[in-house]
């Protein structure tokens, strides 16, 4: 007679080869969890491909029969997908109004009960200050009113070693001899991808969070001109940063708009207009405190900070 340990279900993920998404999965990959990711391109999961227990599937999300076929045998679901610029038919509207609305009628479709939706602080489906946060808000009432048993998480702007944020602005600091700005001064508290990427995990494991919302900061906020002058400083390259006026910030946001790559929008500048911080202490059901940004960013923004080709993998590796 042949014995063997049962395999857990898996728990699918969307959006597991960005930013947050490879943390969260190395985070429950670290636990014994098997993960699903679904990607659009098997080529950008390449660094979660060797872990154990994920199975990288290549597909789009916003195919129902796709999503079908990999919620019928998933014990939850977790989205993190989400755009801070249009292009195309990737609008704020289709990702993340459309794409839960499809996620919750497959999850119900499939019987699956258990969904954990990354949203945004700030999200507001009427009073939202931009296209993006109105976007994200409505994504949450399309969660919030499934009927199905949601969390909902609302981080500010996230950092770590391979953020978009930080990274961004020292490399604009290597390059320009001045920094001019606009919604310079917009506030943010940010939080650390691996403190966020451990709330994900908590969730999933505490019913207790069933039915929530939680918003997600860091220990301390911050001006938009103190992160860009901090980043600068850590980097190695101090340079002047000028707050723009706001007829200057639209004409600039517009411009890079334009640009490939999209550094900004005039959409991005309407959400500075309010600031993005928590309004409590960081929710003790998590318990730990949240990392501050000092502890972290030189460990990788500095000019002595170890460089390797094995850096991204021991980052998502969780050594």
């Amino acid at each position: 007679m042949r014995t063997g340990i049962a395999v857990p279900p898996p728990v699918l993920v969307l959006g597991g080869s960005g930013f947050i998404g490879r943390h969260v999965v190395a985070r429950l990959v670290a636990a014994g969890q098997p993960v699903t990711v679904l990607t659009r391109r098997r080529a950008s999961a390449r660094h979660l491909i060797l872990l154990p227990t994920v199975d990288v599937v290549e597909g789009d999300c916003m195919d129902r029969d796709t999503l079908m076929r990999l919620c019928v045998p998933a014990v939850a679901v977790i989205n993190l997908v989400g755009i801070l610029h249009e292009r195309g038919t990737s609008t704020f509207a289709r990702v993340h109004v459309d794409l839960p609305r499809l996620l919750v009628d497959v999850c119900k479709a499939a019987g699956v009960q258990r969904i954990v939706h990354m949203s945004a602080v700030g999200a507001d489906a009427r009073g939202g200050a931009s296209r993006y946060m109105r976007s994200k808000g409505e994504g949450e009432d399309v969660v919030a009113h499934s009927g199905l048993e949601w969390t909902i998480l609302r981080p500010s702007i996230v950092f770590g070693r391979e953020d978009r944020f930080l990274n961004l602005f020292a490399r604009l600091a290597r390059s320009l001899p001045l920094l001019a700005i606009g919604g310079a001064d917009a506030r943010f508290q940010p939080i650390y991808v691996r403190d966020l990427a451990a709330c994900v995990e908590h969730v999933l494991n505490d019913d207790a969070t069933i039915g929530q919302r939680y918003s997600l900061c860091g220990p301390k906020a911050y001006s938009l001109r103190e992160l860009v002058s901090y980043a600068g400083e850590v980097s190695g390259h101090r340079r002047p940063v000028i707050g723009l006026p706001p007829a200057a910030a639209k004409l600039q946001a517009l411009a890079l708009e334009l640009l490939p790559g999209t550094l900004m929008s005039r959409d991005n500048l309407a959400s500075m207009t309010r600031d993005n911080v928590c309004e409590g202490p960081f929710p003790s059901i998590f318990g730990f405190a949240p990392t501050a940004l000092e502890a972290v960013a030189p460990t990788y923004l500095a000019p002595d900070a170890i460089k390797s080709p094995y850096d991204e993998f021991r980052e998502h590796s969780g050594r």
